[in-house]
Parts: C-alpha cells; sequence; structure tokens
C-alpha cells in the first residue's frame, strides 16, 4: 500500500515507522528540524516493542510532489486538522482512505467538510510516544493499537487492506471497530479526563489517581462526558466510566498525557479539542458539565499565553 503519514511527530511518526519497517511503502509529510533530520539521517525510535532505526525514508512537506496514495493517517494534533485537511488534497485520489488518529471526536466531520465523505474513516490510536529529538522518538508506555472504522460500520476492502498492513508490521495492532463512534467516545471520555486532571493538578496519573479528592474529580469529569454522549445519541455502554477508571488505575504510575505535557511546556495544546469540547457539545445538548467548565476555564489563560493571545509572567 501507499501510505503518507501527515504529521511525522510522535504518534504519526511511530506508526509509520513501525508501517515502513514492514515493507510498506511509506512516505511522511513533516516540516522544520524534525524532516531535516529525517531527510539526512532517518527515523530512530526506542520502543517498549524493539528499538529500531530507519536509515534512509521518504520524507517531504511537499504533498503535492508525492502523488495519490491509498491510505492517509493524520498524525497532527487535533487543533490542526482543519488546516491540514486542505493541505492533504493532493494526496488524495478517488479511492483514497483518511483515517484520523488525534484526541476527540471532531476530526472525522473537519476532514469530510473539506474532503468529501467518501474518503473519511473514524479512527484513534492508543500509545504513549513523544520526539525526543528531530529524528528520534520514544515509545514509553501502552500497547501502541490503531482502532479504525467507516462512519457507517461497513467492514469493507479498503478497512481489511489496512487492517492486514498494520497487523504485518511489529509493534502496531489493528482493531476494526464495530461502531467506531462509539469507540472514539470510549476515547475521548479517557484522554479529556486524563489530560485535563493531569494538566490542572501539574501531577502524573498515578498521583491524582491515588488522592481520593482529585480521583472524585475524575470520575466527575468522566460521567460528564458520558452524559454528553448520550444525549447526543452516542450508545456508550452503562459501565463505561467504571470502566474507564479501571483502564486509568492500569497506566503507568508516571503517566502524563501529551496535552498535559504541551501545556506545562508551554506549548499550545488540545485543551478546545479535549475539555473545551465537552463543555461545548454539552452545551449544544442542554448537559451541564461543571467539572470539565473548572479545568477548561482554569487553563485557558496558559493556553492564551501559548498562542501568543495574551501575555504574563
Amino acid at each position: 500500500m501507499r501510505i503518507a503519514i501527515f504529521g511525522s511527530g510522535g504518534v504519526g511518526g511511530y506508526f509509520g515507522a513501525r508501517l515502513a519497517q514492514a515493507g510498506e511503502d511509506v512516505t511522511f509529510i513533516a516540516r522544520g528540524e524534525h524532516l531535516k533530520a529525517m531527510q539526512g539521517h532517518g527515523l530512530r525510535v526506542d520502543s517498549l516493542a524493539g528499538n529500531f532505526s530507519l536509515d534512509t525514508l521518504n520524507a517531504t512537506d511537499k504533498p503535492g510532489e508525492v502523488g495519490e496514495v491509498d491510505v492517509i493517517l493524520v498524525g497532527v494534533k487535533a487543533w490542526q486538522v482543519p488546516e491540514a485537511a486542505e493541505a492533504m488534497r493532493p494526496l488524495v485520489g478517488k479511492n483514497t482512505c483518511v483515517v484520523p488518529l488525534q484526541n476527540g471526536v471532531e476530526a472525522p466531520a473537519q476532514l469530510t467538510t473539506v474532503l468529501g465523505e467518501a474518503h473519511v474513516l473514524g479512527g484513534l490510536c492508543g500509545i504513549i510516544v513523544f520526539l525526543v529529538e528531530p529524528g528520534h522518538l520514544r515509545h514509553a508506555g501502552a500497547e501502541p493499537f490503531i482502532t479504525f472504522g467507516e462512519l457507517d460500520n461497513r467492514v469493507t476492502e479498503r478497512v481489511k487492506k489496512l487492517q492486514q498492513a498494520i497487523d504485518n508490521a511489529e509493534g502496531a495492532k489493528a482493531n476494526v471497530s464495530s461502531d467506531i463512534t462509539v469507540a472514539m467516545w470510549d476515547k475521548f471520555m479517557f484522554i479529556s479526563a486524563w489530560s485535563g486532571l493531569g494538566a490542572i493538578t501539574r501531577s502524573p496519573v498515578g498521583t491524582f489517581r491515588s488522592q481520593p479528592e482529585t480521583r472524585e474529580m475524575l470520575r466527575r469529569a468522566l460521567t460528564e462526558a458520558y452524559e454528553v454522549a448520550r444525549a447526543r445519541g452516542v450508545s456508550l455502554a452503562p459501565d463505561s466510566v467504571n470502566a474507564t477508571i479501571a483502564r486509568c488505575d492500569k497506566l503507568p504510575e508516571a503517566g502524563t498525557a501529551s496535552m498535559q505535557r504541551d501545556i506545562m511546556a508551554g506549548r499550545p495544546s488540545e485543551l478546545e479539542q479535549q475539555n473545551g469540547a465537552v463543555v461545548r457539545l454539552g452545551k449544544e445538548v442542554s448537559v451541564e458539565t461543571p467539572i470539565n467548565s473548572f479545568i477548561y476555564h482554569s487553563l485557558l489563560p496558559m493556553e492564551r499565553r501559548a498562542r501568543g493571545e495574551i501575555q504574563f509572567q
């Protein structure tokens, strides 16, 4: 398969590297120093599933030079999806499918607006991975997987082919969801609560899940997201909140979410697409979200400073 990785940082870089290692025809769309490093020296991946390097690879910042591909895995941050959708147009042919890997639930609609519904799948992934330096990634936690599916939940040939390609790659697993909307909301509940509690407490998951007060905040944040989903017609399982807490309890004690790391480092983050989205989507269906509102509003000054909208010491 011809595969383009649009956004080749932690998530996109890892899964793209695994697919290239397995022999797929992969092109990395990247920019800046990371792109220069990949073009000059390849990509090094330190992984719990086995370290490896790609000494040579295809990497560019010009999608128009790549041509049409079979699959685009979208690895940019959630707030970058609308811009990325416009930029990836040259990669999209008649049979191209586009799989978003972002945290959140709004990427498929944003991609569909630009590229058309026929090209867009639902998707999500699971991995703790970050960029150590340009050209060097570290997979630090979680068993890496990509879950995806047609938005109408049909199991099509393109879904089967992508599943086979991912499963053929070492250190990666493919899950074809029977209801991709439910799967995305399950992940959204989990990541928004983990990210929000981690960012506002400035602590790893092992700390805030062990303190009775912040553990209760975690439960309430999850419950709010669950109620928003149900009000929007998403058929989450009745035990979703307890199941997600159990999932949080299995995370590495020192685990931190990417949104949390971005906020703590003073970088633009996915706050608007995570806790902000719980609040915004809740208002649309008249569901109150006081814990997520508190988290979102408390973190907004730092988010706005990171984006250059306000200044303070």
